[in-house]
């Protein structure tokens, strides 16, 4: 196995446990309350990762060249392949949908799992949220799973 391949599979584990350990902490807010705390660690790592990838681009400075950005250069940076589909209503709403999203493959496809596959995405709606925050967009990012292992992340100006 190959040095990244090993960075591949940590970065993996990492998640699974980082989920699955904030899940396991009582609280009195329930599953609100570990969707928050995942998807502000979420947030904190967009804005160090997208620092990193764009130290030596240029401005963005359309919303559109942002997202652009995000769903090419950010998103094969983390997941080794570009988003597969974005689109938009042109006011201010984005719909980012990946067919084979890394956090899912590794969970069962059975629709049984549906409901349990949120908290694994509070994580990256923070990712992207922090991304876009540092490159200057305000907004809010949700996540749905209709079929495994596909992803759908909406993304809404603010």
């Amino acid at each position: 196995m190959a040095s990244g391949e090993v960075d591949d599979v940590l970065f993996d584990i990492m998640h699974m446990e980082a989920v699955k350990l904030i899940l396991s902490i009582p609280n009195d807010h329930g599953m609100d309350s570990a969707w928050n705390k995942l998807e502000r660690m979420g947030y904190r790592v967009g804005l160090a990762l997208v620092e990193r990838c764009t130290k030596d681009s240029t401005r963005y400075k359309e919303e559109l060249e942002k997202m652009r950005f995000l769903c090419k250069d950010f998103w094969s940076a983390i997941f080794y392949k570009n988003i597969d589909n974005l689109r938009t209503n042109h006011q201010g709403v984005y719909v980012l949908q990946d067919q084979q999203f890394r956090f899912l493959t590794s969970i069962s496809q059975s629709e049984q799992y549906l409901d349990q596959v949120q908290p694994y995405l509070a994580l990256s709606c923070g990712i992207i949220r922090g991304a876009l925050s540092n490159l200057g967009m305000n907004c809010t990012v949700t996540a749905e799973v209709q079929v495994l292992p596909a992803c759908k992340f909406q993304v809404t100006m603010q």
